[in-house]
């Protein structure tokens, strides 16, 4: 399945998949027609443009996955920015391919991506495996709560109140966290927890 909103492009790849062998079964340009379509369609590999005219694709790319648990998702973008990239793969995504590959490079990326196998551009695969480095940091379930609690702006003493431990053991907890992640300040915490979006759960 193909889901880009330009229709030049979007007729392009799916001509190429079509030469290649693959079965492409259905293609729109919007977000939410693609996750009507896929539930019925029920495809094994959607390439998927990030930018569409209704829904952002990292939506898209859950809703996807809701539908169709087992499906693969190549995303095919313009976009090669480090943001994009994450929040794709951290959404779900198996892999992501600037707009800028090779007809070759893109279907051996679709074969790829097929099997399981995460695929990314040139690049953004070493970016991929240093922020999951980063996200590996080994923290506790208690020490993720209390960071969760600080950075959506508690007090230590608040923090100590709602999980009905002590001050001693919140500011431990803290500590503790600000080694595991080489951060030297509360601020850098706060910043780093609202970055994977821990404040918002």
């Amino acid at each position: 399945m193909v889901v880009d909103d330009h229709p030049m492009w979007r007729d392009g790849v799916s001509r190429d998949l079509t030469e290649a062998g693959y079965s492409v079964t259905a293609t729109t340009g919007e977000g939410a027609q693609a996750l009507r379509v896929a539930a019925a369609a029920r495809p094994d590999v959607v390439v998927l443009d990030l930018q569409l005219p209704d829904l952002s694709g990292v939506e898209v790319i859950r809703g996807l996955l809701s539908a169709v648990p087992s499906v693969k998702i190549l995303m095919l973008s313009a976009s090669g920015e480090q943001r994009d990239v994450l929040d794709a793969v951290k959404a779900g995504a198996t892999g992501y391919l600037v707009k800028s590959a090779g007809r070759q490079e893109f279907l051996d990326a679709v074969r790829r991506t097929a099997s399981g196998e995460p695929v990314f551009t040139a690049g953004l695969a070493g970016l991929v495996l240093g922020e999951h480095r980063r996200l590996d940091t080994g923290l506790t379930p208690r020490e993720i709560e209390v960071l969760r609690l600080v950075a959506k702006g508690l007090t230590y003493k608040q923090v100590a109140e709602r999980l009905t431990i002590s001050l001693r053991t919140v500011q431990n907890h803290v500590q503790n966290t600000l080694h595991k992640l080489q951060f030297h300040n509360r601020s850098e915490l706060v910043r780093y927890a609202i970055e994977n979006g821990l404040e918002s759960e």
